[in-house]
């Protein structure tokens, strides 16, 4: 079953996202004192919208002669991206027909009985950036890794500490083994882009 703003609230009250916004934010005051709109980000009917995090975003590179490999991951094939910043906000260039990683500012400790699904904003979609569909498994916790791919010929801007993805939380009946449980590779990841693992 899908759950509510209540059982989010509950749950983040109890540590399940951190820092957590228990309303939907679509502005911000500037330190002027003027109100700032934002891409929306907190709790929302049945979902939360995460912000994307301004610490760290990195964009895939062609080097010639190189081939992305998960299993032998070569972390130059990374470029990281440069945090520019104007009246409308931080932000970073996602150019055209590529594809990068960034993190989310909000901590997440999953319950072992529910399953989280990572989607898209429609915000962005609409100007062709596609947020790879990510689930956090029963019992993960950390900062997710976010993956984006600009399906448009202009490159994007993805702005830092606003919304990118919403989650959406099921939960059903007990595993038998949690991702907390197995160990699992991607666990109590950083405030950091984590690279593919083997």
């Amino acid at each position: 079953m899908i759950k509510n703003d209540v059982w989010i609230t509950r749950m983040a009250h109890q540590g399940m996202i951190s820092p957590f916004e228990p309303h939907l934010v679509r502005e911000v005051e500037e330190k002027s004192g003027l109100p700032h709109r934002v891409i929306s980000y907190g709790l929302s009917s049945y979902g939360y919208d995460l912000r994307l995090s301004s610490k760290e975003f990195r964009v895939f590179r062609h080097i010639p002669g190189t081939i992305v490999d998960p299993k032998r991951f070569n972390s130059a094939n990374l470029e990281p991206a440069d945090l520019h910043t104007d009246e409308n906000g931080s932000y970073f260039i996602l150019p055209a027909h590529s594809y990068g990683l960034g993190v989310a500012l909000e901590r997440l400790a999953v319950p072992e009985n529910v399953t989280v699904i990572c989607i898209g904003k429609s915000t962005y979609a609409r100007i062709g950036l596609i947020a790879n569909l990510t689930p956090a498994e029963a019992g993960w916790r950390g900062h997710l890794t976010l993956e984006f791919s600009n399906s448009s010929s202009a490159d994007c801007r993805i702005y830092a500490n606003e919304g990118i993805v919403q989650l959406l939380f099921f939960e059903g009946e007990p595993c038998t083994v949690s991702y907390e449980a197995r160990q699992g590779k991607y666990q109590d990841q950083n405030e950091q882009v984590t690279l593919a693992r083997l």
